[in-house]
């Protein structure tokens, strides 16, 4: 797989400067248009304001590109049959010329491939509710077992088993740690209601577990450093709480399963709580982006 590096973060890396990769899913599936750009420019913006280099990362015509122009950025945005990509589809799309918006999973091995070591994020996929019964678990964890990245994000999405993730992360071996605080957070919420073993409160000390992962020589395993949104702009909880038991209520009513459940339960979440859970989302994106820019600062530093 042939990988289109932009000049800009080709000459980041090889300068050992910070650089933090960007998913593209959000720009092309998660938000409406035309507000999509917007934050797409604005989450590059708070990129460079901490001193890093942005590479959003997607597939186009079939090459996988790591940083992306201006016209590219508009094209993920605006461009109607943009596929969502997983890890498992970048051979497809590559083979296949198509052009797709990668996840999690796809833009950890894309950015890993291409040497960068951060990645800011929302929320992780995550073992599903009812995993006994649908053995439904997202492609991420696999993925950040097996890949040598720091992802920065909100935890998981709520919408999952929060626990049962937590647990297979463990069986995994993917090291967990919360950023200032020892509660999971809980993606909408700044706490899921669960404990993390480990804290980190400076992009130092992350960049410090990043050492010392090299220095051992373990497995390419990934650091997901857990970043709660500020609590003054977290999702009301008793609101949350209340709309997704409605929420996969109706997901069951309807007969809604597969990989068609996610996409339902969080535009139902941003429907019943008249867009405050899209505020809290985009909130905790952009403290992930600003604190994975000042983690690949201090990754960079002698």
């Amino acid at each position: 797989m042939v990988l289109v590096v932009s000049e800009e973060v080709r000459e980041a890396i090889d300068a050992r400067r910070p650089v933090v990769a960007l998913e593209s899913t959000i720009i092309a599936h998660g938000l409406p248009r035309p507000r999509n750009l917007h934050v797409a420019r604005e989450l590059e913006d708070a990129v460079r304001r901490e001193g890093a280099v942005p590479a959003t990362i997607a597939v186009l015509d079939g090459r996988p590109r790591i940083g992306l122009d201006k016209e590219q950025l508009e094209r993920v945005a605006n461009e109607d049959g943009i596929r969502k990509l997983g890890h498992r589809d970048l051979p497809l799309a590559v083979a296949s010329r198509v052009s797709g918006a990668t996840t999690v999973s796809a833009t950890a091995q894309l950015a890993a491939l291409a040497g960068i070591r951060v990645f800011a994020t929302g929320g992780l996929g995550g073992v599903h509710r009812e995993w006994t019964v649908t053995q439904d678990e997202s492609a991420d964890l696999g993925l950040l077992a097996r890949t040598r990245i720091t992802v920065v994000c909100a935890g998981v999405k709520s919408i999952l088993d929060v626990p049962a993730t937590l647990q297979r992360l463990e069986t995994l071996g993917v090291a967990v740690a919360g950023y200032g605080t020892d509660r999971f957070p809980g993606f909408y919420l700044c706490d899921s209601g669960h404990p993390v073993d480990w804290t980190l409160s400076s992009p130092d000390e992350v960049a410090e577990v990043m050492r010392a992962q090299d220095a051992m020589g373990a497995v390419e395993s990934a650091l997901i450093v857990a970043n709660p949104v500020p609590e003054a702009e977290q999702l009301d909880p008793e609101l949350h709480a209340r709309v997704l038991a409605d929420a996969l209520r109706a997901c069951t009513e309807q007969g809604v399963s597969g990989q068609a459940v996610t996409p339902f339960l969080l535009d139902y979440l941003v429907r019943h709580t008249d867009g405050a859970s899209l505020s809290a989302n985009l909130a905790a994106v952009r403290g992930n982006v600003r604190l994975a820019a000042r983690i690949a600062t201090a990754w960079t530093r002698e």
